[in-house]
């Protein structure tokens, strides 16, 4: 295959992505970037690899290159599963790569969150007047909301007035791959809403506006909502940032540790699979040991014997 026969099938394979796939737009966006990359890394060869090398060559070169670079590893493994995908649409047209990529093994990162009383601080504590904010109501309702319901960033964003249902308390989200679940909220957060709709938000004219409005009254982007996170840093005695999907870790972390079940939890947060949601087992295990060597009399007696 010639790298302009490569450019062409990238095309369709971003177009079945789309349309056959349902691919999450942000999923849709990384794997562009992944095969806009290589075609650039293939546009440098010399001249002499570009016409002896088969593809499934120059993709291993790549993919080595990337390691030498010391890229991310899991972006590199995100790479390793675009071409996976890419490889399998060629081969629905009849063209074989035979790459045989097995993906690295990836280090299991145990998710940051947010103490239970550091949240409530946020939420109880900080006042809108306290926020360096045109829109304080706003940013109070997104703080809330994300930590009532374990939402995504990018699944925020996309909320429209229509998918919320105030009676009953449920939000309509649409997930990875437009998979459809109902997230659930409580009186709290029912109130901010209402008062963002109220005092701040542009009355809206129709149903199918999106919720949270940027000055612009445009849609909030992800990295809005990231910057609005984000403020309420300086409230806390942090030095790390504090993210949405933070937020969302604390959600899980402090539902499992309230004995919330597991699969519970799994269709709160829209995971696949139940393998994505018992990471947050690891972090309730982890606080449970610290607890018992604080509290255990076993550790006290021990204490005062070294004392």
């Amino acid at each position: 295959m010639l790298l302009e026969n490569f450019k062409e099938k990238k095309e369709e394979f971003l177009v079945y992505l789309t349309i056959e796939k349902n691919l999450a737009d942000n999923t849709h966006r990384a794997y562009e970037g992944d095969l806009n990359q290589f075609v650039s890394f293939w546009e440098t060869l010399p001249e002499q690899d570009k016409k002896h090398l088969e593809v499934r060559q120059i993709i291993e070169r790549f993919l080595v290159s990337l390691f030498y670079k010391k890229i991310d590893s899991s972006s590199i493994a995100r790479k390793f599963s675009c071409f996976t995908s890419f490889e399998k649409f060629l081969k629905t047209q009849g063209i074989i790569l035979d790459l045989k990529l097995k993906r690295p093994r990836l280090e299991k990162k145990l998710p940051v969150y947010l103490s239970i009383d550091e949240m409530f601080h946020l939420l109880d504590s900080v006042q809108e007047k306290d926020l360096n904010s045109s829109f304080p109501i706003r940013d109070k309702a997104i703080l809330e909301l994300l930590y009532a319901t374990g939402m995504r960033c990018s699944e925020l964003t996309n909320i429209r007035i229509r998918d919320i249902d105030f009676a009953n308390k449920e939000i309509r989200i649409r997930g990875k791959g437009n998979k459809e679940r109902l997230a659930l909220f409580g009186q709290k957060a029912h109130e901010r809403i209402l008062a963002y709709l109220e005092k701040e938000r542009i009355k809206a004219n129709s149903s199918d506006e999106f919720l949270f409005l940027s000055y612009r009254n445009t849609p909030l982007t992800s990295r809005s909502i990231q910057r609005i996170i984000e403020l309420f840093r300086s409230f806390l005695k942090l030095e790390r940032p504090i993210t949405p999907h933070k937020i969302r870790h604390s959600f899980a972390t402090h539902l499992l540790n309230q004995g919330t079940d597991l699969r519970v939890v799994q269709e709160l947060l829209g995971h696949k699979t139940l393998a994505s949601t018992e990471k947050y087992t690891h972090v309730c295990l982890d606080d449970l040991a610290r607890m018992c060597d604080t509290i255990h009399p076993i550790n006290k007696i021990m204490r005062k014997k070294g004392a």
